[in-house]
């Protein structure tokens, strides 16, 4: 009855799906370990980020360069602030009561006693950074030496949120915080990294740090969720069809052997007619012949 199993036409079947099954599985459980790590990874994140808020602070040039586990940490530098070179970063959000608003990061860049500079985010203001009624309300920086303590940030990128790369800014903005988008702005060599101040000066409200990138659950982290979900259904629907197909071959080697066929398209477009219903009609016909003139004659009356 399973001799069909043994037909090239099977030999394929099985081959694709033996191989197809356990490639699915392994697809879907890698793409499930990735969606895990990333929760592990979140979680030690936020769990570095509650210590680092505990922890001391310590001095910039030990905890560069920024990484998943110096992001967020408390870092402190000594020098003197360039009043000349106030920068306002435009269309930044940030959560309080009322829920998020929007208004602008105040940035001014720290002159080390090592020689480079630090951009320093001093704090985030709501309104518009390019209306004169709101940037009136920036203090200045203060005046001569001083020791800034604040969380260590990665410069930002193209994907980061808020982030504006395509320029057209008004002078004195910023639209990315970066070592790369200060080069041409400022005659000095500049960190590649941030740090957001814990105090901030009233009237600014003091920016918390972002977590580092590819350690949240990020559009990504559920993407690799949903792939998951994909390969399994995948094995799934490979064991549904085989499984399909094998039933199909089954019943029909099983009227085979009982001697029913299905009807199957013949010469010249006609339909084959199975065995058992070519026998009954032919003995229909031998009937016929020998009923003789009787049914002849019945016939011809018609």
């Amino acid at each position: 009855m399973y001799r069909f199993l043994l037909t090239p036409r099977w030999w394929g079947i099985n081959v694709f799906a033996v191989l197809a099954i356990p490639f699915c599985i392994f697809m879907g459980s890698w793409q499930l370990s990735r969606f895990e790590d990333r929760v592990d990874t979140h979680q030690q994140q936020e769990d570095r980020s509650a210590r680092a808020k505990a922890a001391a602070a310590r001095p910039l040039e030990r905890l560069l360069p920024v990484d998943k586990v110096t992001s967020g940490r408390q870092a402190s530098a000594r020098g003197r602030y360039d009043t000349g070179h106030q920068l306002l970063v435009p269309a930044r959000t940030l959560k309080d009561k009322h829920g998020e608003r929007r208004g602008f990061y105040v940035l001014n860049l720290l002159r080390t006693d090592g020689g480079k500079a630090l951009p320093v985010v001093r704090g985030w203001l709501p309104g518009d950074a390019g209306t004169k009624a709101d940037t009136a309300k920036v203090p200045a920086p203060p005046k001569g030496e001083v020791t800034v303590t604040g969380a260590l940030q990665a410069s930002e990128n193209q994907g980061t949120d808020g982030v504006q790369a395509g320029g057209g800014l008004a002078p004195g903005q910023l639209g990315m915080i970066s070592a790369a988008s200060l080069v041409n702005i400022v005659p000095y060599e500049v960190y590649d990294a941030w740090i957001t101040l814990t105090d901030a000066q009233a009237p600014l409200r003091a920016v918390p740090p972002a977590a580092a990138e590819g350690s949240g659950l990020d559009l990504k982290a559920f993407q690799n969720l949903g792939y998951t979900g994909e390969w399994f259904v995948f094995a799934g629907f490979v064991v549904f069809m085989w499984f399909r197909l094998f039933r199909r071959d089954t019943e029909a080697a099983k009227d085979a052997a009982l001697g029913v066929v299905v009807e199957v398209e013949g010469e010249g477009g006609g339909l084959g007619l199975g065995q058992g219903q070519a026998r009954g009609q032919g003995q229909g016909q031998g009937s016929g012949v020998a009923g003789g003139p009787g049914e002849a004659a019945g016939a011809g009356k018609v």
